[in-house]
């Protein structure tokens, strides 16, 4: 059985790698309605880690298949899909992601064809900047 998670060390530094994870993602025409800097929300107060990002991202029309179902509304707190990248103790930078196909395995039906379709994409976004 394949993981829940999936780390990959990355080709690029940690800004590096943001930037072309956010420039691929928008550049395949999905949506990033957000990105989290953990390292500086956990600054605020007076915690310090090495650089964690974590990016949402979203396929307008993946969403769709699961948001628009009152039946298939319930799985909406799955949605965006994240991205974390961070920096290690190594000094390397990696990126994980969580295998969404996965876990809506559990689900079936229309999300879990969802949610594997937005996996797959998700993981090929972070193939073009990994090592593994």
């Amino acid at each position: 059985m394949e993981n829940l998670f999936i780390e990959s060390l990355s080709l690029h530094a940690f800004d590096e790698t943001v930037e072309k994870l956010s420039e691929t993602i928008l550049a395949i025409g999905w949506k990033m309605p957000a990105t989290h800097d953990l390292q500086a929300t956990l600054a605020k107060s007076e915690i310090e880690i090495l650089p964690v990002k974590v990016i949402e991202l979203c396929n307008p029309s993946i969403a769709l298949k699961v948001l628009k179902g009152d039946e298939t509304r319930i799985y909406s707190n799955m949605l965006p899909c994240r991205i974390s990248v961070y920096n290690k103790t190594d000094g390397k930078t990696y990126i994980s992601i969580m295998n969404f196909g996965i876990l809506a395995q559990q689900i079936g039906g229309i999300t879990e064809i969802a949610m594997n379709e937005a996996f797959i994409m998700s993981k090929s976004i972070i193939d073009k900047i990994c090592i593994d």
